[in-house]
């Protein structure tokens, strides 16, 4: 992965600390499977994506610290796409969007932890 791929794979990382814990485990998932796959992309989709990643990162840093100004309402990640966005893509990302939507809205399991399970000395 060339030097700016690998600082903005970090920064995002990084970026995804702040979100909810739900949140953040499906970006970091979501990051690394899209990093990994485009590693040896000809130079145009490259270009492409690194500028799509930058745009999310650049998104997600201002609606982080709009979050941090804003204490009285929940804020929203990420935004809706338009029809042309969509248009533009191939089958196999509309695809990849389903199953991203999909484990966004379904339900999570809240894990408890019991007396029992925990660890004595």
């Amino acid at each position: 992965m060339p030097g700016s791929a690998r600082r903005l794979y970090r920064r995002i990382l990084l970026l995804h600390r702040a979100l909810p814990a739900a949140l953040r485990a499906l970006g970091d998932r979501y990051v690394k499977e899209e990093f990994r796959k485009h590693k040896a992309v000809g130079p145009a989709e490259a270009q492409r994506f690194l500028r799509e990643w930058e745009n999310y990162a650049a998104l997600i840093q201002r609606q982080i610290n709009e979050d941090k100004q804003n204490l009285t309402e929940k804020t929203v990640y990420g935004i809706q796409l338009t029809e042309e966005k969509l248009n533009d893509f191939r089958d196999e990302q509309i695809g990849q969007l389903k199953e991203l939507m999909d484990e966004a809205t379904k339900p999570h399991k809240k894990l408890t932890v019991s007396k029992d399970s925990e660890h004595k000395t």
